[in-house]
């Protein structure tokens, strides 16, 4: 298993500083991740050192770009990259994971639980039913990895964002031009690299008026 120096080694690219209590979590969390991945596909990544840098790291790379701060909302959280990651790192954040599978969901919750984490929401509502429910509104941070469908997506998360509120896209370079064309009713920042990728980009969004 990876050492504390270890994780941070390999880290070092996306976050400019982590506390001895998020590696630790992260340490349990990424432990639990390979033992359950053994037994049910959560994520096809099989190695320890590359569930580090491509699903934490590439999480984690979001506090460069945006604070972390307020209500997150994470679409399709998946075994809860970046949604309940970002917690080990901003436990002040309120986070509601929208994952429809069943097994998965399961995960989300015993990794929020073994890291001790308080204010996370596992919700097994697709984007479209959530959108129309009393709760979903003025979220500060809205995350979209690895989903598809992102010309229905936007649209629908730019009506659960805060005035202020920021959707945060990690997508691939060539959908770029797409994304900016076609969304307007975004002011769209200057794109991150992220790390050890050849072509991969976080993009975030703000809301242009409210």
């Amino acid at each position: 298993m990876l050492t504390r120096e270890d994780a941070r080694k390999l880290l070092s690219p996306f976050i400019d500083s982590i506390s001895d209590d998020s590696i630790n979590n992260l340490l349990a969390y990424l432990e639990l991740l390979l033992r359950w991945n053994r037994k049910i596909n959560l994520t096809s990544i099989r190695t320890a050192e590359d569930c580090l840098t491509r699903h934490f790291g590439e999480s984690f790379l979001l506090s460069k770009a945006i604070d972390l701060k307020g209500r997150l909302l994470d679409i399709g959280s998946g075994a809860g990259f970046p949604g309940l990651a970002l917690k080990l790192i901003a436990p002040q954040l309120s986070v509601v994971l929208l994952e429809p599978v069943a097994k998965k969901r399961a995960f989300l919750k015993e990794a929020s639980r073994t890291c001790g984490m308080t204010a996370v929401q596992v919700d097994s509502r697709r984007l479209e039913e959530f959108s129309g429910s009393r709760e979903a509104a003025s979220f500060d941070i809205i995350t979209a990895r690895a989903v598809g469908g992102l010309e229905s997506l936007l649209p629908m998360a730019e009506t659960l964002m805060s005035p202020r509120g920021c959707l945060c896209l990690w997508v691939g370079s060539g959908q770029l031009s797409e994304i900016r064309v076609q969304n307007p009713e975004f002011h769209w920042q200057e794109t991150l690299a992220i790390p050890l990728s050849q072509e991969r980009q976080l993009l975030v969004g703000r809301r242009t008026c409210g």
